[in-house]
């Protein structure tokens, strides 16, 4: 029987610049999701990517000297080579320079013209580049747009445009209803005021005359024209995960209709109009069902501004990673950033935050627990004691850990995961000290209490490391080798335990220079 499936998509990201706090931090959630699902069984599947045209690519290819095809082909190398060095490469990564998807993109937008979703008019509006869309007033703040801070340019032109306006209704009801799934409950309702406003959307230009931009996808319908960046990098998530431009909707490969019928994206709530508006009815339009959950997560800021390329103020995961570990950096953006809202990044937290829930807590758990072992049990597994009632809740305690895990992950909460996972370390350490049992092994009367004690500080260190799976890929293998856990994970009483090196070693903050 084949396994259940099931997708998760990062955005695709702007090759424009080297990776980020804020891309680690998607592809880290998604690559948690991801793990969490293979876990349970499922034939969980992953798509990333790059954008690589628009505008805004040709400006920072010039600005280092290089044809746009050149520049994009290194940064693209850039994220896959990065993500692989993390251990966090996505299961289909993307470019929406690459054949298969330029293919599909043309047969999508010939598909859609023919079906009389598209037509040509002039437009004139206020244009910004690092958006590469047209705002509104509304999208201003002092008269710059309010996610790069520039002063968007006045454009007058003639567009193609995908008649989406049509659909609002529709598409209303959809969200309204969680037919189309969009958490927080605060982005739900955000996009729901965007449509109650249809005079900040109308219909969107999804074309871009050569004699301005050459560098995109051509329009198969009309020579003159590419496609406009967001309608092309949306269909990514199609080609990621399978889609056959070629063919109808209803006769796609049984991979991608299985895939697609699980979809999830993870986005940042500043590309929340494009996945909330545009997609879906890009999607109707298409004959495909919309996707089935839209999870939207804030902004890392540093000294109180969002993390951007554009505003220079990037924090690399591998800096990070030389500093401080991969691992603990992981950690850190899981457990830091409560899923929805905006999370302040600095290196003072980072090793704060590190110390108190790794080195002091569960790293500490696993060194004092197998040290006692290898002192008081000849460095093996103890045998299961009796069947104790303090015994039996702390074993049960890992059980109502796994619940809230499970019930966090499934909801992309992973910051409650985390600390669940904590808070059972926690509880497993508060057991280990009142049973004390380097005292208890002095006298023979205790000494069988004391090897009751550390087998289930065993057994619930390897109940730690089960849900760690998914949050500390690393960490928990490690574990698991040095509890020398069966293949199934379980414990083994007799098998040789190794204490080893700290598994989280405290931190101490890097200072420049």
């Amino acid at each position: 029987m084949s396994r259940p499936a099931w997708l998760v998509t990062t955005p695709i990201y702007y090759a424009n610049a080297e990776p980020h706090i804020g891309h680690t931090y998607t592809t880290v959630v998604a690559d948690t999701l991801v793990r969490w699902r293979r876990q349970r069984g499922i034939d969980a599947f992953s798509v990333s990517g790059t954008d690589e045209h628009g505008e805004k690519m040709v400006e920072a290819a010039a600005a280092r000297g290089l044809a746009p095809a050149a520049f994009t082909e290194a940064v693209s190398a850039t994220f896959q080579r990065t993500w692989v060095e993390l251990g966090i490469s996505p299961s289909r990564f993307v470019r929406t320079t690459e054949p298969a998807h330029v293919r599909n993109v043309q047969a999508v937008l010939q598909r859609v013209y023919d079906a009389g979703w598209i037509d040509q008019r002039e437009y004139e509006g206020l244009y910004c580049v690092g958006c590469e869309r047209f705002l509104t007033e509304r999208d201003l703040v002092d008269g710059k747009c309010r996610d790069h801070e520039r002063v968007p340019e006045r454009r007058r032109e003639v567009n193609y445009f995908f008649l989406m306006s049509r659909e609002f209704a529709w598409l209303r009801e959809e969200i309204a209803s969680d037919r189309i799934w969009i958490r927080p409950e605060r982005y739900k309702n955000e996009a729901l005021a965007m449509l109650r406003d249809e005079s900040g959307l109308g219909d969107l230009s999804i074309s871009r005359p050569k004699a301005r931009l050459a560098w995109g996808i051509e329009l198969p319908f009309d020579s003159a024209h590419v496609c406009y960046v967001w309608f092309d990098a949306l269909l990514s998530y199609l080609t990621g995960a399978g889609f056959d431009g070629t063919k109808p909707a209803d006769a796609q490969p049984p991979e991608f209709a299985a895939r697609w019928a699980t979809a999830e994206h993870l986005i940042g709530k500043d590309i929340l109009k494009p996945h909330a508006i545009f997609w879906p009815i890009m999607l109707k339009a298409i004959g495909l069902p919309p996707y089935r959950r839209l999870h939207v997560h804030g902004y890392w800021n540093v000294d109180n501004r969002k993390v951007s390329k554009s505003l220079g103020n990037m924090i690399s995961p591998l800096a990070m990673r030389e500093r401080y570990g991969f691992e603990p950096f992981r950690w850190f953006l899981l457990r830091e950033m409560s899923f929805g809202l905006d999370a302040n990044f600095t290196e003072e937290a980072l090793v704060e935050r590190v110390n108190a829930d790794l080195a002091n807590n569960l790293g500490n758990l696993v060194s004092r627990t197998l040290n006692l072992v290898e002192k008081l049990c000849a460095g093996r597994v103890p045998e299961a004691g009796p069947d104790e009632r303090e015994e039996r809740a702390v074993l049960e305690g890992a059980d109502a850990a796994r619940a809230r895990v499970d019930a966090a992950l499934e909801a992309v909460q992973p910051h409650l995961a985390a600390a669940a996972v904590v808070e059972y370390a926690s509880a497993v350490n508060r057991y280990v000290d009142g049973r004390a049992p380097w005292k208890a092994a002095k006298d023979p009367a205790t000494e069988p209490l004391a090897r009751a004690t550390l087998h289930v500080a065993c057994q619930a260190l390897a109940r730690l490391r089960a849900l760690l799976v998914p949050l500390l890929p690393a960490a928990a293998e490690e574990i698991a080798a040095r509890l020398a856990l069966g293949p199934d994970g379980a414990l083994v009483p007799g098998a040789p335990v190794r204490k080893g090196a700290p598994l989280f070693p405290r931190l101490e903050l890097v200072r420049e220079g």
